[in-house]
């Protein structure tokens, strides 16, 4: 099994949940006391942040490149990106590499075609709902993509303000469930939980439509690609 490098602390919240399904997935796949192979470099979020609000996206992926070469260096066979928004910077730390790099939105998209859902609604960060970055992997895929209509919650803030500092309240589980029903009376059939923290409020089992949880499918995909 390949090394895998994992880019993360976007938040560190999230980037745990990564660390324990690459590690339940491998201990799955391989039995015994397998455990995944794992190098994490994990940033201080507050520079990056400070990036993502002044539209500094080149130096961001500068930053993010150098850190992928890092992880390559050290022997990773395969590298992931812990977070959805900064995939706006996907091209450089491919650019920067000579091992594969593992885009999110694909093993999300795949799942998503593999269950015969071809209009879904996306939920993550300002960015990754209003640029074109992401929903453009998606709909090479074949998908038809929704995002919620502009200032219908506070979604972007309960991100910043609460997930990535590890606070969960039902106050904002219920606008984001509002969010969803809002998607699914617009004909969306599924949802992607767009930000690797929003899992952190929304699954299943209080969703009005299935969830399709990017942290989760993206984590089990490098596993995938480190056994291959």
């Amino acid at each position: 099994m390949k090394s895998i490098g994992l880019i993360g602390g976007m938040s560190w919240e999230s980037t745990a949940h990564y660390y324990a399904v690459l590690n339940r997935e491998t201990a799955a796949r391989l039995g015994g006391l397998h455990s995944a192979p794992v190098i994490v470099y994990s940033v201080d979020f507050a520079p990056i942040e400070a990036m993502q609000r002044q539209g500094a996206w080149d130096a961001a992926g500068a930053e993010l490149a150098r850190i992928a070469q890092g992880l390559e260096a050290q022997g990773c066979g395969v590298i992931g990106l812990a977070t959805n928004t900064m995939h706006i910077c996907a091209p450089q730390i491919e650019a920067a590499l000579t091992v594969p790099f593992l885009h999110i939105a694909t093993p999300t998209a795949n799942a998503l075609i593999a269950d015969g859902i071809v209009r879904v609604g996306l939920l993550g960060t300002r960015f990754t709902m209003e640029k074109r970055f992401y929903i453009d992997v998606l709909e090479r895929h074949g998908l038809e993509v929704l995002v919620p209509d502009v200032g219908v919650t506070n979604l972007n803030g309960i991100i910043y303000e609460e997930l990535v500092k590890g606070i969960v309240r039902e106050e904002s589980r219920r606008l984001y469930v509002d969010a969803i029903a809002r998607l699914q009376a617009r004909g969306a059939d599924a949802v992607i939980l767009g930000c690797t923290e929003i899992g952190m409020l929304i699954d299943d089992a209080v969703s009005p439509l299935p969830t399709y949880d990017t942290t989760a499918l993206h984590a089990t995909a490098l596993v995938e690609a480190a056994l291959n």
